[in-house]
């Protein structure tokens, strides 16, 4: 099976010669170009945007990291090259750097990475290479901050690309968290009730910044993956009378209607209203508050997919992210992390067919691995996470090799104080576990 990216380049390559006759979509024929072109385009507006893909619609902050211009003589080389490039860096640096590569990094990045996994396992992973000096997180930029935060002193976390952010962890800044914690106060006190539990315990997904960490760990709250978000929400409910959760509206839905939260006890915060968009009444009635937040990726899949994928293949397994939206998970077989799926897909005794509700580059990986199945995406247009797919080859080259010449480029850095807290929440989590 072909990547991601070469079969955009093949898409993109029809449809200008065939144009409504080619086979096959995606989402834009932008994501066919070199990513250091967006940085260009960015550069010359001077306003910063997610690229192409899933989030190009999203409207990034004005904040949001910028990527300079990548040297000419990584945009000029072929795949061969650069390949012969990084393989011959990684080489001379040996155990002083370790590669990072998230799921959902297209496969001409992952073929280099010495761990692949979610953005909690790599961060862990790379807590197993004590002696590399730069740890290269082929991902995005809350990652690499984890990353950094789990790190040692010693130890450089390096984004290749910088432009490579994350829209939906950007839907919860700290300003707008914090208004929003005032106002709740406001409602609801500081006083513990008879049992003990506080008015209300932020968590935190892990795609959201350092910041939004640090501020759960200083306000008695904790962070979750979507591996464990049932198990966190329980460690809240027990210490708390309601839950603040941010950025992800759909996994803290999701997540909270399968422990018996009735729907209408989680109102929406959106943080451009006042009170989020709620009356008081709402608010103090309320178990879980969610955030006006959501991944485009997974905000692509869709009921009418599923049934299709049922009429279309009889006996189908439908498993989805719980990013995606609430009926989506409802009508589907599962829901659970990219882990889950995977784990999902490993333990069929006998050939299956599956639709999956996730990242493109994840899905067709998995397929690859396992051929013996049938695994497609719900999704029948190719449009990939807008942000991973800024790293490219080519970003990768060049930061190896700036490291073989001593220099630390794109290096990942939080703040000491932001660092103590957000790590406090994130071990609250670790001891939290399903």
């Amino acid at each position: 099976m072909s990547s991601v990216n070469t079969a955009i380049q093949l898409i993109t390559r029809e449809q200008a010669e065939k144009g409504a006759a080619a086979k096959g979509s995606t989402c834009s024929p932008a994501l066919a170009k070199g990513p250091w072109d967006y940085d260009l385009a960015e550069a010359l507006a001077g306003v910063p945007a997610y690229g192409p893909g899933a989030s190009s619609a999203d409207p990034a902050p004005a904040g949001t990291p910028r990527q300079g211009q990548l040297p000419e003589e990584y945009k000029r080389a072929s795949d061969a090259e650069l390949g012969e490039r990084i393989r011959a860096a990684k080489a001379a640096l040996g155990e002083r750097a370790v590669i990072l590569g998230h799921f959902y990094q297209r496969d001409e990045v992952i073929q280099y990475a010495d761990f692949v996994g979610d953005s909690f396992q790599l961060a862990n992973a790379a807590l197993t290479r004590p002696e590399a000096e730069a740890i290269i997180f082929c991902g995005v930029h809350f990652m690499a901050e984890t990353a950094d935060i789990l790190s040692t002193l010693d130890q450089a976390v390096i984004l290749p690309n910088l432009a490579a952010g994350c829209s939906m962890a950007d839907m919860a800044d700290a300003d707008s968290v914090e208004e929003c914690w005032e106002q709740l106060a406001e409602i609801f006190g500081a006083e513990p009730d008879a049992e003990g539990r506080v008015p209300v315990i932020p968590v935190t997904y892990m795609n959201s910044s350092a910041a939004l960490k640090a501020f759960c760990g200083e306000h008695g709250g904790i962070v979750c993956t979507s591996s464990n978000a049932k198990t966190v929400l329980e460690w809240a409910f027990q210490r708390g009378q309601r839950v603040l959760f941010f950025p992800d509206q759909h996994l803290g839905r999701n997540t909270a209607k399968a422990l018996g939260v009735p729907l209408d006890q989680m109102p929406m915060w959106n943080p451009r209203k006042d009170l989020g968009g709620n009356d008081e009444q709402a608010l103090l009635d309320s178990r879980v508050i969610l955030w006006h937040g959501f991944c485009s990726v997974h905000k692509r899949f869709s009921v009418a997919q599923i049934d299709k994928a049922r009429a279309d293949f009889p006996g189908v397994q439908v498993i989805v992210h719980p990013e995606c939206p609430m009926e989506v998970v409802d009508a589907a077989d599962s829901a659970g992390s990219t882990d889950f799926i995977k784990k999902a897909i490993a333990a069929a005794t006998e050939p299956t067919t599956f639709a999956i509700g996730t990242e493109i580059n994840m899905v067709n990986r998995l397929a690859a691995e396992y051929p013996q199945h049938t695994i497609f995406c719900l999704d029948p247009v190719i449009c990939p996470c807008s942000t991973m797919y800024r790293i490219h080859p080519g970003y990768l080259a060049w930061v190896l090799e700036e490291l073989v010449a001593g220099r630390v480029v794109n290096r990942i850095t939080v703040d000491h104080n932001v660092q103590a807290n957000a790590r406090t929440a994130l071990e609250r989590m670790l001891a939290a576990r399903p």
